[in-house]
């Protein structure tokens, strides 16, 4: 039988209703503000045994203050600061911010961090070097690192990167094709209508068929019916 976690990005029930019936969750809260410590460590105490938390990391890092995640979370940048954030660019702030993170993930009980970068982060020659610095250079220690790429990258190129710098493809598997990593990771933004989308059981079977025969699966909802969508994935795979 095919390994698979099912969950969501982000808690759309309370922890406790949550982790009662699902056993992964993708920590939207950090890719906003990092919290701090001691909410983490309330987060590992409520968890039930063999519960899994990956966080998303923090936009400081792959995100340049132009977008509007930033206003969302409330963080202002001076202007004579607004390149030296997201991007994964090799600055003091960005190596800040990936210190917070591994500290977090680390109270946490994490050990697998997504990175999710917009689809203004190019294939540009300064954007592959700020990219393979950052990973090469990052503590691996026992953390898996996951990154969602977006906009126009090639496969060609993206199989390299992923292989050189040791990192799991996170995909959407309706829009895009799985290409690396030990286990698959699945990230479901919803159809046509995008994150305001409820998957009906035709397209929930149809991901089951997206699913590797030779390795772990996580399959993630991150859309309006995030919850239903993956109670109803998780009893389909039971009756599989």
């Amino acid at each position: 039988m095919k390994e698979v976690r099912v969950g969501c990005c982000g808690f759309p029930v309370s922890m406790a209703k949550y982790m009662a019936n699902l056993e992964v969750v993708e920590v939207q809260k950090t890719f906003y503000r990092l919290p701090e410590l001691k909410t983490a460590a309330k987060w590992r105490e409520q968890a039930p045994q063999g519960f899994e938390f990956v966080i998303k990391a923090p936009q400081l890092i792959t995100h340049p203050p132009q977008s509007p995640t930033y206003r969302k979370a409330g963080i202002e940048t001076p202007p004579e600061k607004r390149d030296a954030y997201g991007y994964f660019r090799d600055t003091e702030e960005v190596a800040k911010a990936l210190e917070g993170t591994l500290a977090f993930a680390r109270e946490l009980g994490a050990s697998k961090i997504l990175f999710q970068t917009p689809a203004s982060f190019k294939p540009t020659e300064t954007n592959i070097e700020n990219l393979r610095k950052f990973f090469s250079g990052a503590p691996r220690e026992n953390f898996t690192f996951i990154w969602e790429p977006r906009g126009p990258w090639e496969e060609e190129l993206l199989l390299e990167i992923f292989r050189e710098l040791k990192i799991v493809h996170a995909v959407d598997p309706f829009k895009d094709r799985f290409l690396h990593g030990e286990f698959a990771y699945f990230r479901l933004h919803g159809r046509g209508k995008g994150y305001s989308y409820d998957y009906s059981d035709e397209e929930l079977r149809e991901l089951m068929g997206f699913l590797p025969e030779d390795r772990p699966s996580y399959v993630m909802f991150n859309n309006t019916m995030m919850w239903k969508n993956a109670l109803r994935f998780r009893e389909l795979l039971q009756k599989a």
